[in-house]
């Protein structure tokens, strides 16, 4: 049980750092100044790109979008993951091990790229993940019930 509360948590989690992603860093407004007048240079410096003329604020927008389907993904996969592990939470430590690694290194990249409220969220979820690896167990039926 306690496997289920901490990937429901991780996919709580999940969701606000993809709501507060896509409001804040896709589409927040920068202040005037420097930050704006980098924007501007992004948007306004295109090139042509395997038949299509694109900025580099074209891929600023498309990765930024892409990281919010992503932890959006990965927070309807967690949730799923709870519902898995009520039956046999063991046998789903691997793919937890390999998004509580991500969510490491995630952490890492945002202290080195970025800030630190994304870096503490994903702390956060790393340690929910790291926390639902440690308490997976199997679970046995009890007699006269189905899973």
């Amino acid at each position: 049980m306690k496997t289920t509360i901490f990937l429901r948590i991780a996919a709580g989690l999940t969701f606000v750092h993809a709501v507060l992603h896509t409001i804040g860093g896709v589409f927040g407004r920068v202040a005037p100044g420097p930050a704006a007048v980098a924007e501007l240079a992004m948007k306004t410096n295109q090139f042509p790109l395997m038949g299509h003329t694109r900025s580099f604020w074209h891929f600023y927008r498309g990765l930024g979008l892409a990281v919010t389907v992503s932890l959006t993904a990965e927070a309807i996969a967690f949730w799923q993951l709870a519902l898995l592990a009520r039956v046999d939470a063991q046998r789903l430590r691997p793919i937890l091990l390999t998004f509580f690694v991500a969510y490491l290194a995630l952490a890492v990249n945002s202290s080195v790229y970025f800030f630190l409220p994304p870096e503490i969220v994903e702390i956060f979820i790393a340690a929910c993940l790291g926390l639902a690896i440690v308490s997976a167990k199997t679970v046995t039926a009890r007699p006269g019930t189905a899973h």
